[in-house]
Protein backbone atom coordinates (compact mmCIF):
# COMPACT_ATOMS: atom_id res chain seq x y z
CA UNK A 1 0.00 0.00 0.00
CA UNK A 2 1.39 3.43 -0.94
CA UNK A 3 1.98 6.06 1.71
CA UNK A 4 -0.66 8.30 0.14
CA UNK A 5 -3.19 5.49 0.00
CA UNK A 6 -2.44 4.56 3.58
CA UNK A 7 -3.30 8.11 4.66
CA UNK A 8 -6.77 8.12 3.09
CA UNK A 9 -9.42 9.00 5.67
CA UNK A 10 -12.44 6.80 4.94
CA UNK A 11 -15.02 5.55 7.42
CA UNK A 12 -18.70 5.36 8.27
CA UNK A 13 -21.23 6.37 10.89
CA UNK A 14 -20.59 3.60 13.41
CA UNK A 15 -22.60 2.61 16.48
CA UNK A 16 -21.86 4.00 19.95
CA UNK A 17 -24.21 1.50 21.62
CA UNK A 18 -22.73 0.40 24.94
CA UNK A 19 -20.30 3.35 25.00
CA UNK A 20 -18.77 5.82 22.56
CA UNK A 21 -15.55 3.81 22.48
CA UNK A 22 -17.40 1.01 20.71
CA UNK A 23 -17.85 3.24 17.65
CA UNK A 24 -14.08 3.32 17.28
CA UNK A 25 -13.71 -0.44 17.54
CA UNK A 26 -16.49 -0.96 15.01
CA UNK A 27 -14.62 1.39 12.70
CA UNK A 28 -11.48 -0.68 13.09
CA UNK A 29 -13.40 -3.87 12.23
CA UNK A 30 -14.72 -2.45 8.95
CA UNK A 31 -11.30 -1.21 7.84
CA UNK A 32 -11.98 2.46 8.53
CA UNK A 33 -9.37 5.12 9.24
CA UNK A 34 -11.97 7.55 10.63
CA UNK A 35 -15.56 7.36 11.89
CA UNK A 36 -18.61 9.48 12.61
CA UNK A 37 -20.77 8.82 15.67
CA UNK A 38 -23.50 10.16 17.90
CA UNK A 39 -22.14 11.06 21.34
CA UNK A 40 -25.67 10.91 22.76
CA UNK A 41 -29.13 9.69 21.77
CA UNK A 42 -29.92 11.69 18.62
CA UNK A 43 -33.67 11.57 19.23
CA UNK A 44 -33.74 12.89 22.80
CA UNK A 45 -33.23 16.39 24.19
CA UNK A 46 -31.54 15.08 27.32
CA UNK A 47 -27.86 14.53 26.57
CA UNK A 48 -25.41 11.94 27.84
CA UNK A 49 -23.03 12.87 30.65
CA UNK A 50 -19.76 10.96 30.46
CA UNK A 51 -18.19 9.23 33.45
CA UNK A 52 -14.43 9.23 33.86
CA UNK A 53 -14.43 5.53 33.02
CA UNK A 54 -16.13 6.23 29.69
CA UNK A 55 -13.57 8.92 28.89
CA UNK A 56 -10.73 6.56 29.77
CA UNK A 57 -12.17 3.81 27.56
CA UNK A 58 -12.48 6.32 24.71
CA UNK A 59 -8.84 7.35 25.01
CA UNK A 60 -7.75 3.74 25.14
CA UNK A 61 -9.78 2.94 22.01
CA UNK A 62 -8.31 5.94 20.18
CA UNK A 63 -4.80 4.73 20.93
CA UNK A 64 -5.55 1.12 20.00
CA UNK A 65 -7.37 1.87 16.73
CA UNK A 66 -5.33 4.83 15.50
CA UNK A 67 -8.43 6.42 13.98
CA UNK A 68 -8.18 10.12 13.14
CA UNK A 69 -10.42 13.09 12.38
CA UNK A 70 -13.37 11.70 14.33
CA UNK A 71 -16.68 13.39 13.55
CA UNK A 72 -19.72 13.76 15.77
CA UNK A 73 -23.18 14.20 14.24
CA UNK A 74 -25.48 16.36 16.35
CA UNK A 75 -29.02 15.52 17.45
CA UNK A 76 -31.77 15.44 14.83
CA UNK A 77 -33.95 17.52 17.16
CA UNK A 78 -31.74 20.61 17.06
CA UNK A 79 -32.95 23.55 14.94
CA UNK A 80 -30.64 26.53 15.45
CA UNK A 81 -32.97 28.66 13.32
CA UNK A 82 -36.23 27.71 15.04
CA UNK A 83 -38.81 30.54 15.16
CA UNK A 84 -40.42 29.07 18.30
CA UNK A 85 -38.58 30.55 21.33
CA UNK A 86 -38.95 27.38 23.41
CA UNK A 87 -37.60 25.12 20.65
CA UNK A 88 -34.80 27.59 19.94
CA UNK A 89 -33.76 27.65 23.60
CA UNK A 90 -33.78 23.84 23.76
CA UNK A 91 -31.81 23.64 20.51
CA UNK A 92 -29.16 26.08 21.66
CA UNK A 93 -28.76 24.29 24.98
CA UNK A 94 -28.50 20.89 23.29
CA UNK A 95 -26.01 22.24 20.74
CA UNK A 96 -23.82 23.65 23.51
CA UNK A 97 -23.90 20.27 25.24
CA UNK A 98 -22.92 18.58 21.96
CA UNK A 99 -19.88 20.83 21.79
CA UNK A 100 -18.99 20.15 25.42
CA UNK A 101 -19.02 16.40 24.79
CA UNK A 102 -16.89 16.86 21.67
CA UNK A 103 -14.35 18.87 23.63
CA UNK A 104 -14.16 16.21 26.33
CA UNK A 105 -13.49 13.55 23.69
CA UNK A 106 -11.14 15.71 21.61
CA UNK A 107 -13.33 15.23 18.55
CA UNK A 108 -12.23 17.01 15.36
CA UNK A 109 -15.59 17.86 13.78
CA UNK A 110 -19.15 18.49 14.97
CA UNK A 111 -21.40 18.06 11.94
CA UNK A 112 -24.83 19.70 12.14
CA UNK A 113 -27.84 20.44 9.97
CA UNK A 114 -28.16 24.24 9.72
CA UNK A 115 -31.88 24.39 10.55
CA UNK A 116 -35.35 24.82 9.11
CA UNK A 117 -37.25 28.01 8.31
CA UNK A 118 -40.66 26.36 8.92
CA UNK A 119 -43.27 29.05 8.11
CA UNK A 120 -41.03 32.11 8.12
CA UNK A 121 -38.66 33.90 5.75
CA UNK A 122 -35.49 31.90 4.99
CA UNK A 123 -33.35 34.98 5.58
CA UNK A 124 -34.67 35.31 9.13
CA UNK A 125 -33.88 31.66 9.74
CA UNK A 126 -30.32 32.08 8.47
CA UNK A 127 -29.77 35.10 10.71
CA UNK A 128 -31.07 33.19 13.73
CA UNK A 129 -28.65 30.33 12.94
CA UNK A 130 -25.81 32.84 12.88
CA UNK A 131 -26.93 34.21 16.27
CA UNK A 132 -27.09 30.68 17.66
CA UNK A 133 -23.57 29.89 16.48
CA UNK A 134 -22.09 33.10 17.83
CA UNK A 135 -23.43 32.18 21.27
CA UNK A 136 -20.87 29.35 21.44
CA UNK A 137 -17.93 31.46 20.29
CA UNK A 138 -16.10 31.32 23.63
CA UNK A 139 -16.85 27.64 24.17
CA UNK A 140 -15.39 26.40 20.88
CA UNK A 141 -12.31 28.53 21.39
CA UNK A 142 -11.33 26.13 24.18
CA UNK A 143 -10.63 23.06 22.07
CA UNK A 144 -9.94 21.34 18.75
CA UNK A 145 -13.52 20.90 17.52
CA UNK A 146 -14.55 22.53 14.24
CA UNK A 147 -18.24 23.13 13.49
CA UNK A 148 -19.31 21.77 10.10
CA UNK A 149 -22.52 22.82 8.38
CA UNK A 150 -23.95 19.86 6.49
CA UNK A 151 -25.31 20.48 3.01
CA UNK A 152 -28.97 19.50 3.07
CA UNK A 153 -31.34 17.95 0.55
CA UNK A 154 -33.79 20.84 0.64
CA UNK A 155 -36.75 18.80 1.85
CA UNK A 156 -39.55 20.88 3.30
CA UNK A 157 -38.33 24.11 4.89
CA UNK A 158 -34.73 23.09 5.59
CA UNK A 159 -32.08 25.67 4.77
CA UNK A 160 -28.55 24.96 3.62
CA UNK A 161 -29.30 23.05 0.42
CA UNK A 162 -28.00 25.90 -1.71
CA UNK A 163 -24.33 26.80 -1.44
CA UNK A 164 -25.37 30.46 -1.21
CA UNK A 165 -27.08 29.80 2.12
CA UNK A 166 -24.11 27.90 3.52
CA UNK A 167 -21.85 30.70 2.33
CA UNK A 168 -24.02 33.31 4.03
CA UNK A 169 -23.65 31.58 7.40
CA UNK A 170 -19.93 30.97 6.98
CA UNK A 171 -19.32 34.59 6.00
CA UNK A 172 -21.12 35.87 9.12
CA UNK A 173 -19.18 33.74 11.61
CA UNK A 174 -15.76 33.13 10.03
CA UNK A 175 -12.90 34.58 12.01
CA UNK A 176 -14.91 34.16 15.20
CA UNK A 177 -15.66 30.43 15.03
CA UNK A 178 -13.85 27.39 13.58
CA UNK A 179 -16.44 26.85 10.81
CA UNK A 180 -16.59 24.66 7.73
CA UNK A 181 -18.87 22.59 5.50
CA UNK A 182 -19.48 18.86 5.07
CA UNK A 183 -20.97 18.06 1.66
CA UNK A 184 -23.38 15.14 1.66
CA UNK A 185 -23.27 13.71 -1.87
CA UNK A 186 -26.87 12.50 -1.84
CA UNK A 187 -28.16 15.76 -0.37
CA UNK A 188 -26.32 18.04 -2.80
CA UNK A 189 -27.27 15.88 -5.79
CA UNK A 190 -30.99 15.95 -5.01
CA UNK A 191 -30.61 19.66 -4.20
CA UNK A 192 -29.70 20.16 -7.86
CA UNK A 193 -25.90 19.91 -8.07
CA UNK A 194 -24.90 17.39 -10.73
CA UNK A 195 -21.88 15.43 -9.48
CA UNK A 196 -22.06 12.34 -11.71
CA UNK A 197 -18.92 13.01 -13.76
CA UNK A 198 -15.52 14.67 -13.39
CA UNK A 199 -16.70 17.60 -15.50
CA UNK A 200 -19.80 18.10 -13.34
CA UNK A 201 -17.78 17.77 -10.14
CA UNK A 202 -15.46 20.51 -11.43
CA UNK A 203 -18.45 22.78 -12.04
CA UNK A 204 -19.93 22.02 -8.61
CA UNK A 205 -16.65 22.65 -6.80
CA UNK A 206 -16.18 25.90 -8.73
CA UNK A 207 -19.65 26.99 -7.63
CA UNK A 208 -18.87 26.01 -4.03
CA UNK A 209 -15.67 28.05 -4.22
CA UNK A 210 -17.60 31.07 -5.47
CA UNK A 211 -20.35 30.84 -2.87
CA UNK A 212 -18.47 29.54 0.19
CA UNK A 213 -14.76 29.06 -0.54
CA UNK A 214 -12.96 25.76 -1.00
CA UNK A 215 -10.91 26.45 2.12
CA UNK A 216 -14.11 25.83 4.10
CA UNK A 217 -14.80 22.41 2.54
CA UNK A 218 -13.67 20.05 5.28
CA UNK A 219 -15.39 16.66 4.82
CA UNK A 220 -17.89 14.52 2.91
CA UNK A 221 -20.78 12.24 3.70
CA UNK A 222 -20.72 9.59 0.98
CA UNK A 223 -24.12 8.32 -0.16
CA UNK A 224 -25.65 7.37 -3.47
CA UNK A 225 -29.22 8.55 -4.05
CA UNK A 226 -32.48 6.71 -4.62
CA UNK A 227 -34.03 9.84 -6.13
CA UNK A 228 -32.96 11.90 -9.11
CA UNK A 229 -31.13 15.16 -9.65
CA UNK A 230 -32.99 18.12 -8.16
CA UNK A 231 -35.73 15.97 -6.59
CA UNK A 232 -35.04 17.37 -3.10
CA UNK A 233 -35.91 13.98 -1.59
CA UNK A 234 -33.32 12.54 0.82
CA UNK A 235 -33.09 8.76 0.34
CA UNK A 236 -29.66 7.14 0.58
CA UNK A 237 -28.51 4.16 -1.49
CA UNK A 238 -25.31 2.05 -1.43
CA UNK A 239 -22.49 3.43 -3.59
CA UNK A 240 -23.04 2.73 -7.27
CA UNK A 241 -26.60 1.51 -6.78
CA UNK A 242 -28.39 4.83 -7.10
CA UNK A 243 -28.90 7.78 -9.41
CA UNK A 244 -25.44 9.27 -8.78
CA UNK A 245 -23.38 6.26 -9.85
CA UNK A 246 -19.91 4.97 -9.08
CA UNK A 247 -17.99 7.36 -11.34
CA UNK A 248 -18.82 10.24 -9.00
CA UNK A 249 -17.07 8.52 -6.11
CA UNK A 250 -14.05 7.63 -8.26
CA UNK A 251 -13.67 11.33 -9.01
CA UNK A 252 -14.01 12.24 -5.32
CA UNK A 253 -11.29 9.77 -4.36
CA UNK A 254 -8.86 11.26 -6.88
CA UNK A 255 -9.72 14.92 -7.38
CA UNK A 256 -6.96 17.21 -6.03
CA UNK A 257 -9.52 19.27 -4.10
CA UNK A 258 -11.24 16.32 -2.43
CA UNK A 259 -9.05 13.21 -2.23
CA UNK A 260 -7.38 14.11 1.08
CA UNK A 261 -10.57 15.19 2.86
CA UNK A 262 -12.18 12.76 5.35
CA UNK A 263 -15.14 10.81 3.98
CA UNK A 264 -17.87 9.16 6.06
CA UNK A 265 -20.31 6.58 4.67
CA UNK A 266 -23.97 6.84 5.68
CA UNK A 267 -25.18 4.24 3.21
CA UNK A 268 -27.82 1.66 4.23
CA UNK A 269 -26.73 -1.84 5.14
CA UNK A 270 -24.47 -1.31 8.12
CA UNK A 271 -21.01 -2.78 8.79
CA UNK A 272 -21.13 -5.62 6.21
CA UNK A 273 -21.82 -3.10 3.44
CA UNK A 274 -19.38 -0.51 4.78
CA UNK A 275 -16.53 -3.03 4.85
CA UNK A 276 -17.06 -3.62 1.13
CA UNK A 277 -17.55 0.08 0.34
CA UNK A 278 -14.39 1.17 2.19
CA UNK A 279 -12.43 -1.41 0.20
CA UNK A 280 -14.17 -0.21 -2.97
CA UNK A 281 -13.25 3.43 -2.30
CA UNK A 282 -9.62 2.47 -1.75
CA UNK A 283 -9.67 0.64 -5.08
CA UNK A 284 -11.09 3.74 -6.75
CA UNK A 285 -8.11 5.74 -5.55
CA UNK A 286 -5.93 5.87 -8.65
CA UNK A 287 -2.31 6.87 -8.21
CA UNK A 288 -1.99 7.41 -11.96
CA UNK A 289 -5.52 8.68 -12.49
CA UNK A 290 -6.83 12.24 -12.41
CA UNK A 291 -4.83 12.83 -9.22
CA UNK A 292 -1.80 13.42 -11.43
CA UNK A 293 -3.34 16.02 -13.69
Amino acid sequence: MSTEEDQLLIGAHTSAAGGVHNALYEGQKIGATTVQLFTSNQKQWKGRVFTQKELDLWQQALEETGLQKIMCHDSYLINLGAPNPEVLEKSRKAFREEIERCLLLGISYLNFHPGAALKEDRGQCLDRIVESLLEVEELVAEGPTELLLESTAGQGSTVGYRFEELGYIVDKVKGRLPIGVCIDTCHSFVAGYDIRTEEEWDKTLQEFDRQVGLDYLKAFHLNDSLKGLGSRVDRHKPLGEGEIGLESFRVLMNHPATRNLPKYLETPGGPPVWTKEIALLRNLFLINGISKR
